[in-house]
């Protein structure tokens, strides 16, 4: 019995949690009037097909800050993962002058909320000539403190002994880290770049304040054109569309890499 009232309180949170997505992606088909009906419609009356998706794609440049969007998440996976895992091997297998203090102050760095950084981080970036860029929007979440704790809580559990005769035959260190190290961390690294993925597509507030050109806007924040537009109404169907849009490549990454996806949730806390 205990086992159904579990049960039953999963589904419901389930769809709590699942209402908003289930809105977002039925109103991207809904006409423009049945979006804000009372009661809520909740399939279409009037499907629209994919009248809603063209009219976003008319009015604003969605395929540019799709590949906005894709361009720094892509740099930002490919270079968090490699360095992170670099510098997660190196703490976990070496010892060095203050190492397990360079750790832990590396860790603590997670504990600044990052709306705290946004100004200093602002006034660097444009003193080295970044604004309205590429590498404005892409450098700064190049790297991240969890990246390099994930991986040292992996690679500490290597065996000593691959190492020691990746030595033997004499292998430099960081050919070993490549030839080695990086293909035995590949579930670990997998686990990681969707996680950075996830956190990249969906970065809103950095790119917002240090991107103004219309055309380096990524997709989360090139979203606001459908609601806080001045010249016209908010076009919620056009809003809905283009949201349904930005959420495709997340669905289609959790989908086929949700082990992996659970696995870098928890798999840091529990290691040693």
């Amino acid at each position: 019995m205990l086992r159904w009232v579990w049960f039953a309180i999963a589904l419901v949170l389930a769809c709590v949690f699942a209402f908003p997505l289930w809105f977002m992606v039925t109103s991207a088909f809904k006409a423009e009037s049945e979006i804000m009906a009372v009661p809520i419609h909740w399939l279409p009356h009037h499907f629209q097909w994919l009248g809603q998706f063209r009219l976003a794609w008319r009015q604003s440049p969605v395929g540019r800050y799709l590949l906005n969007s894709f361009i720094v998440a892509f740099v930002q996976v490919a270079v968090t993962v490699f360095f992170g895992a670099l510098a997660g091997f190196g703490f976990a297998k070496y010892r060095f002058p203050l190492h397990r203090f360079l750790f832990f102050f590396v860790i603590s760095t997670m504990m600044i909320p990052f709306q705290i950084l946004i100004i200093p981080l602002f006034m660097e970036v444009h003193a080295l000539g970044w604004g309205n860029s590429y590498a404005g929007l892409i450098v700064p979440g190049m790297m991240n403190a969890f990246g390099v704790f994930m991986m040292r809580q992996y690679a500490a559990d290597l065996p000593n002994e691959l190492l020691e005769a990746g030595r033997v035959d004499g292998a430099g260190e960081f050919h070993m880290f490549l030839r080695i190290v990086l293909p035995l961390l590949v579930p670990a690294l997998t686990s990681l770049g969707i996680l950075v993925f996830i956190w990249s597509w969906g970065a809103f507030l950095w790119p917002l304040v240090v991107v103004q050109d219309r055309h380096l806007q990524v997709l989360a924040v090139g979203l606001t054109d459908f609601s806080q537009s001045y010249s016209r109404p908010p076009e919620w169907g056009a809003a809905m569309a283009a949201s349904t849009l930005a959420t495709l490549p997340i669905a289609v990454l959790f989908a086929f890499f949700q082990k992996y996806f659970v696995r870098g949730l928890t798999a840091a806390a529990v290691k040693g």
